[in-house]
């Protein structure tokens, strides 16, 4: 007899067919809505123990716990983070509108580079390389931050909403993961450890180098000292290299300048103090929560700055992390078992 689908398989091809369909076009829809989603989701998983705890210890309503804590963030988060993408996009945008600027610094520190030491390293046709690579994601980076201010009414709904119906929410995720038990509170405790890596051990790690390497400018006399010590918060989620992007060029353009002294101690504040802060920092938070491969924040603020601009430095990461945890869970549910031992998927 001649082998048959079951009439059920064919109807839940057919089904799934469907929704994936209606899926896609809903995704491509709303995906201007990334940016809004995510930092609802992060800000969620941050103020989600709060939110209980105000609502059962201290018996709040709910709705009015929830609107406290979007009042808090907003004060805590929104306001300073707008103020600093603020400064940088006044101080950026003549720079990326006008990179003739930019190529006066560098083809002064070429010359000191050749003079004193040598090295043909910032010639014209590296520096022309290296323009048309970081100048487009600049300006990509402007203008989808510029979108992404636009989109703080849909996150701060959508968190509402998430705080509102906080033990639904999750009741609801949980009963909908298409996981084993097992493989829910892997993915909910790992959702959970990714959050806090990148969206608060990265920016604290690099506020703090924001922080010191303005003060080092500020001391020894930097031009733009703001933005030089934003862009050292900036690089500084970058790894291997991070902050030295910044405060090198920064040195060397003052030994050219003539103020060798000043030149001098901005390289050692940067290679003693900022670097060092990285370091401690990091190790620091990792007692709090999981370690990021630095491959994974590196190609991970690639990928988030060119989908959403700024708060990509902190999302692309978290989105990479996610990835790479949806796999591990994938070999869990459906890769082969070694026989010899149950615990290894093959």
């Amino acid at each position: 007899m001649q082998h048959q689908i079951h009439p059920n398989r064919i109807r839940q091809i057919f089904f799934l067919s469907t929704l994936i369909f209606i899926g896609l076009i809903i995704l491509k829809e709303m995906f201007f809505m990334l940016g809004a989603f995510l930092g609802a989701i992060t800000l969620y998983i941050l103020m989600r123990n709060m939110m209980i705890k105000m609502t059962t210890d201290w018996k709040w309503k709910k709705w009015l716990a929830a609107i406290t804590l979007i009042l808090i963030s907003f004060i805590l988060i929104v306001i300073p983070t707008a103020w600093i993408v603020s400064i940088g996009i006044d101080k950026i945008k003549p720079i990326v509108q006008n990179p003739s600027e930019i190529s006066k610094v560098f083809e002064q520190i070429h010359q000191y580079l050749i003079t004193s030491f040598d090295l043909d390293i910032l010639n014209k046709e590296n520096v022309t390389k290296i323009s048309s690579q970081v100048l487009p994601m600049a300006q990509q980076a402007l203008a989808s931050t510029l979108d992404t201010l636009g989109s703080l009414f849909i996150m701060y709904l959508i968190l509402f909403f998430l705080l509102f119906e906080t033990l639904k929410v999750e009741k609801w995720i949980r009963h909908a993961l298409p996981f084993k038990d097992h493989n829910v509170q892997l993915f909910m405790h790992g959702f959970r450890n990714a959050v806090y890596s990148n969206a608060v051990g990265i920016p604290i790690v690099a506020i703090i180098q924001g922080i010191v390497g303005f003060i080092g400018y500020w001391i020894f006399g930097v031009n733009e000292m703001v933005l030089m010590g934003i862009l050292t918060a900036i690089c500084s989620v970058i790894p291997l290299v991070g902050s030295m992007l910044v405060y090198i060029p920064i040195g060397i353009y003052m030994l050219s300048a003539g103020n060798t002294w000043e030149g001098i101690a901005v390289l050692l504040w940067g290679f003693i103090l900022i670097g060092s802060i990285d370091n401690v920092a990091r190790f620091m938070l990792q007692k709090k929560m999981s370690n990021v491969h630095p491959l994974i924040t590196l190609f991970g603020v690639l990928i988030g700055v060119n989908l959403l601009g700024f708060l990509g430095i902190i999302f692309g990461p978290l989105l990479l992390s996610m990835f790479i945890l949806l796999v591990k869970i994938y070999m869990n549910e459906f890769g082969k078992v070694d026989a010899t031992n149950p615990e290894v998927i093959i």
